[in-house]
């Protein structure tokens, strides 16, 4: 972190001093500038290419950097509101329409302006993440025999058997595909499994990239409610006999947004209504590696008490890791896992091969089960923090379940606030805020916000935030 911070310093210095110099003319030499600013020769490199990605410097292998020429006028901006009516009638015939928002998805990626606390974050802060482990394994893989050559079309057999392994009953490596993070698996596993038009039965409130996924390949989600035990099966019943749906996705540990797991007494039930429906369970376990350190032992995936192939698993080591670390796997049994092979191998070939040896010299390290114990540790006392400040500092939220993994809490906000007024009154504060309606397929019971503590530095920020957001509440209120 302090290497990035001087990066972005001397880069900043560096903008303001180019007007000294002339369109062409050399800037002073890495080696001066080191010894100018007092920093390493890496930070220098980094704040140069910096400066060149945004076209303020030119750099020339064994001459220096120059400053850049000017660009030249941008052409003429055509017209293309010929789009309009080529895109709209392209999905003309299309029973359900195929545009994407990705807006609910754009809430957890994007980055929030400087000194804004991020309580939107959908992915592990960088003090979290374990960067000295992943770019040691990175420099490792790099040197494994064959490492830039082309992997198998399914993945790294030694691969395939760790997220076997990890899955646990009967699966196999055999049953398992290597993929590039869980949205990309989640997508494969929709298309493979209902055609454009068809319904396909998700849980209520879920995840918003789900929703945004099966919307764009023309499906219409139908929500079943979900309560602080998951899923309700006899709802899911009856949900599969008015759709005549095929697909029901889900996620039984930990589930985003709410934090539910599926109790034991409803596992085998959905798998039982499912399998009677004649229909897939899509099992998302995307946070099984973000437990926290009081959750005591965890279900085992449904896929691992599932003989008939009725579930098809996506695990994924990016929640853990890092948002650029995207590997994950795609577990099936019987004919759909051709079908799912080939969809993937359309799109994207494969996961590139020095990412899955780097994933392979990770979760085969030392560093990896220490990793794990960490964040366990640190999830929960992030999670302890956020929800005392809550209770101390905004007591009108509700907080019907504090979940014990994952990385954010679930909250309803009282009868007559407005989730967007409270989102917009939040940032003027200086805390992003993640909107519950997105959540939800259909018209949401409440409004919602969902609090990530797992992308801010820590529980001094998580204080700070609750602070601001409690200013904002006092605005709208």
């Amino acid at each position: 972190m302090q290497e990035r911070s001087s990066v972005d310093e001397l880069a900043e210095r560096l903008r303001t001093e180019l007007d000294r110099y002339s369109p062409g003319e050399k800037l002073p030499s890495s080696r001066a500038l080191v010894d100018r600013f007092r920093v390493s020769p890496v930070t220098v490199s980094r704040a140069l290419a910096q400066l060149a990605a945004e076209g303020l410097v030119v750099t020339r292998p064994g001459a220096g950097a120059f400053r850049a020429r000017p660009r030249t006028a941008a052409t003429a901006t055509g017209d293309t509101s010929w789009q309009e009516v080529a895109l709209s009638a392209d999905g003309a015939a299309d029973l359900v329409p195929r545009s994407v928002d990705a807006s609910g998805v754009l809430v957890s990626l994007a980055a929030p302006p400087p000194g804004v606390i991020e309580f939107n974050g959908g992915y592990l802060h960088p003090s979290l993440q374990p960067e000295r482990a992943m770019s040691a394994a990175l420099a490792r893989a790099g040197r494994r025999p064959g490492a830039w050559g082309r992997p198998p079309t399914e993945g790294l057999p030694e691969l395939r058997e760790w997220f076997a392994r990890n899955i646990g009953g009967a699966v196999t490596a055999a049953e398992v595909l290597i993929t590039a993070g869980g949205q990309s698996a989640l997508t494969t596993a929709l298309r493979a499994l209902a055609p454009p038009g068809a319904p396909v039965l998700v849980e209520s409130p879920t995840y918003p990239g789900m929703l945004a996924i099966a919307r764009s390949a023309g499906l219409r989600p139908v929500p079943v409610p979900v309560d602080p035990d998951g899923v309700r099966p006899a709802l899911l019943a009856d949900a599969f006999r008015a759709t005549g749906a095929r697909v029901f996705v889900c996620q039984p540990l930990f589930q985003n947004p709410t934090g539910a797991v599926l109790a034991p007494e409803r596992r085998g039930e959905v798998l039982r209504i499912a399998r009677e429906a004649g229909a897939f369970v899509v099992e998302d376990d995307f946070v099984r590696r973000l437990v926290h350190e009081d959750a005591g032992p965890l279900p085992l995936p449904l896929a691992a008490d599932d003989p008939d192939g009725v579930v098809v698993h996506v695990s994924s080591l990016t929640k853990a890791t890092s948002p650029s670390f995207r590997v994950s796997a795609l577990a099936a049994r019987g004919p759909v896992l051709e079908r799912l092979r080939a969809i993937q191998i359309v799109d994207t070939f494969f996961v590139p091969r020095p990412l899955q040896e780097a994933a392979l010299e990770l979760v085969g390290s030392p560093a990896w089960p220490r990793h794990l114990r960490s964040i366990s540790a640190e999830l929960k006392a992030r999670r302890d923090a956020m929800t005392t400040a809550l209770r101390l500092g905004l007591p009108d939220l509700a907080l019907p379940h504090i979940p014990s993994g994952g990385y954010h809490l679930w909250l309803r906000l009282p009868d007559g606030t407005a989730e967007t007024a409270l989102t917009s009154a939040a940032l003027r504060a200086g805390v992003a805020i993640t909107p519950g309606r997105p959540y939800f397929s259909a018209e949401p019971p409440a409004g919602h916000l969902r609090l990530s503590f797992a992308a801010v530095a820590g529980p001094q920020e998580i204080q700070e935030g609750v602070r601001r957001l409690r200013t904002a509440r006092e605005e709208v209120a």
